[in-house]
């Protein structure tokens, strides 16, 4: 029986990972980085990971808070991510789109199931 829901699971992965159509880059904490030329070491963000398929979606509508001097725009987004990967609250996110845009994130909360993880992503602009 074990077997069968493993099979299962798997299958399940496969169809949520097929409607992928974006891929990001994941940067968090920090790292020493010494510079070749220099020979200075400077704090730089950290790479953790690189090229991730993954699908974005939208979680909420936009609000409109708009003022005489500017227009505030907010949204949240929902990432759908392999669940191995470690992505921690604060982190940043680049998506790149099947159309080659990239946006940057940061990373909410996230929630891993069996079959993939899902963060939460907010993003603020002045529209």
């Amino acid at each position: 029986m074990l077997k069968g829901i493993e099979k299962a699971r798997k299958q399940a992965g496969k169809a949520i990972e097929s409607l992928y159509d974006c891929t990001c880059n994941i940067s968090g904490g920090k790292e020493k980085i010494k510079d070749s030329i220099t020979k200075e070491t400077k704090l730089v963000t950290k790479i953790k990971y690189k090229d991730i398929p993954c699908r974005v979606s939208k979680q909420s509508l936009s609000k409109n808070n708009q003022t005489d001097t500017v227009n505030q725009v907010a949204y949240e987004l929902k990432l759908f991510i392999a669940p191995e990967l470690e992505i921690k609250q604060g982190d940043i996110i680049e998506v790149t789109n099947i159309l080659g845009v990239k946006t940057k994130y940061k990373a909410g909360e996230g929630f891993s199931y069996y079959t993939h993880q899902e963060v939460i992503l907010s993003k603020e602009d002045k529209a």
